[in-house]
């Protein structure tokens, strides 16, 4: 399959790399790229043809990966649509709930395959963490993802960017609906940098997420209370820890019997989460089946981002 990738930033030079190694599932015909001088210097490492206009890129390939800002993630799908290329969108899908609805809408209608790059989910720790939690009847879930300020995010909401990742990863453990929801923020120049939000889903799992541009380190973990655990997982390091208790010892000792909890290290196997993202991706054109993640998995986790942003805002002094 012909691919190219639009945009050669930071994560679109990634996407250059795995499909530049993908080479039993796809050719990389090239990259469109605006700054001509990034353009240059990434074609150039990776040996690949930079086009000069967008549309040319497009008339070479029959799918694209979109790692662009969200701003143009709309007027470039609708023109991978006008050329009947499948897309693979980096997250959040577009801008706004009516755009992404509107891609949807007509890449249906076209025959195109829009997938949602929520990355995360082929993470082997969330994939692992999903079925350690099928048989735990979870009461809560606490999730952190902080980054130190970087000036790419200078005009970045933190819920849109990071805590949009979390919120899709709760969706997948917990296969259910949030029910109610609020949230708190801090803003610096004048964007959301700071965000907790807490939430009830149906089944009655109380979750809180915290995402911050605002720290010096970068930490990414997900804790579970269940009836029957506690699990830590650490998505960076990719480790998870279940602590269970020991107390169906206690009736064999006497009153001084000190309890202990028994601690599981799991091993998480070593595999590029973008890599199988995007073999899936390419898989499901080629044998004509629904992405993974779709168009409408994607609305639905900026529609939650958009609540969440809009709650903050409304509360700002």
């Amino acid at each position: 399959m012909e691919v190219g990738v639009i945009g050669a930033g930071s994560m679109g030079e990634n996407h250059i790399r795995v499909y530049s190694n993908l080479i039993d599932h796809c050719k990389l015909v090239g990259i469109y790229e605006v700054n001509e001088e990034r353009a240059i210097e990434v074609s150039k490492r990776y040996g690949v043809k930079h086009f000069k206009s967008l549309d040319q890129l497009l008339q070479s390939v029959e799918a694209v990966s979109i790692a662009v800002p969200t701003e143009y993630h709309y007027e470039i799908g609708l023109k991978c649509i006008e050329h009947k290329v499948h897309m693979l969108i980096e997250k959040p899908i577009a801008k706004t709930v009516a755009e992404a609805e509107d891609l949807e809408e007509k890449a249906k209608i076209a025959g195109v395959k829009i997938q949602v790059g929520h990355v995360e989910l082929y993470n082997p720790t969330v994939e692992i963490l999903k079925k350690i939690l099928v048989n735990e009847k979870i009461i809560a879930i606490d999730v952190h993802r902080l980054s130190p300020f970087n000036r790419r995010i200078e005009s970045v909401d933190v819920v849109h960017d990071l805590m949009i990742h979390d919120l899709y990863i709760l969706y997948h453990l917990l296969s259910d609906e949030i029910d109610t929801f609020d949230a708190i923020g801090r803003f610096y120049d004048n964007t959301i940098k700071h965000a907790i939000a807490i939430a009830t889903f149906q089944k009655g799992t109380i979750a809180q997420l915290t995402a911050s541009f605002k720290t010096e380190g970068k930490i990414r973990t997900i804790r579970v209370i269940t009836e029957d655990a506690f699990i830590q997982a650490d998505l960076l390091n990719k480790t998870i820890l279940i602590s269970r208790s020991t107390s169906f010892f206690v009736n064999s000792f006497s009153s001084n019997y000190n309890q202990q909890s028994i601690v599981e290290k799991v091993m998480i196997p070593q595999k590029e989460p973008l890599s199988v993202e995007l073999e899936e991706f390419l898989n499901n054109i080629q044998n004509n089946k629904d992405p993974a993640i779709t168009a409408k998995d994607g609305i639905k986790a900026l529609s939650m981002t958009t609540a969440i942003s809009e709650k903050i805002i409304s509360k700002r002094k």
